[in-house]
């Protein structure tokens, strides 16, 4: 889950919810982004983060009782093979994106375990049996994948409130046409993406997140209770070109 720390008290959005801005944002893209799987794309776009499922775990705290902010965890192994299940389920070509996406997560130092490594080792060697399968080639796989991870990152800039003040840009990401993109704010609280990657002029994205008040719990079972009570609310971002 994404954890901002906010004068209101913790502001909580999950991964899920995190992953369908993600397909928002691809699914606002020019049209000539959108490859012969698209389908497919945009659902691994929004499903890339499905395993995480913050009520069914049982650590959600830190030490001092807080809520977890995923980028304070490392991959785990058994979150890699439960993405991979739900997309092996669904579609080859949704297995290809996904693997790609946990491959990327786990190349920096130390963000994976022997454990992990040898299971995404195990995933490059199917690469290619799958790609056949799909019908596809690797530079489509690599296209459609440089989209979603540029929407990823997009959307994290966003759940975790990374807009810098006096319109100083952030860098995004390179995106599938391999120029590299960045987030700017106006003075009016609107955002803006350079080079402008999307289909109108202007473009309203939401996600949802929920507000919660006490800022320790004894256990992860209040923390779950506390996000539940809590009910969700939209945070919404208007982008112009």
């Amino acid at each position: 889950m994404i954890v901002n720390y906010t004068e209101q008290g913790w502001e909580v959005i999950s991964q899920r919810a995190h992953g369908l801005l993600s397909a928002a944002i691809a699914e606002a893209w020019h049209d000539d982004v959108r490859g012969r799987r698209w389908i497919e794309t945009l659902i691994a776009t929004a499903e890339h983060d499905d395993a995480q499922t913050e009520l069914e775990s049982g650590n959600l705290l830190t030490e001092r009782g807080g809520p977890v902010n995923f980028a304070m965890r490392k991959m785990e192994l058994a979150h890699c093979e439960a993405t991979m299940r739900l997309a092996v389920n669904k579609s080859t070509y949704i297995a290809l994106l996904c693997a790609r996406h946990l491959e990327f997560l786990c190349a920096g130092d130390g963000a994976a375990g022997p454990e992990v490594k040898a299971f995404m080792k195990a995933q490059a060697a199917q690469r290619a049996a799958r790609l056949k399968t799909a019908g596809m080639k690797a530079g489509e796989l690599e296209k459609d994948y440089a989209l979603l991870q540029w929407c990823d990152a997009l959307s994290l800039l966003l759940c975790r409130g990374m807009m810098q003040p006096e319109g100083r840009a952030m860098e995004i990401s390179k995106g599938p046409d391999k120029l590299s993109y960045s987030l700017l704010a106006g003075k009016d609280g609107t955002l803006c993406v350079s080079p402008w990657p999307f289909r109108e002029p202007a473009v309203t994205l939401s996600c949802e997140a929920r507000r919660i008040l006490q800022l320790t719990f004894a256990d992860s079972r209040s923390f779950k209770e506390a996000y539940l009570n809590a009910g969700p609310f939209n945070k919404t971002w208007v982008f112009k070109k």
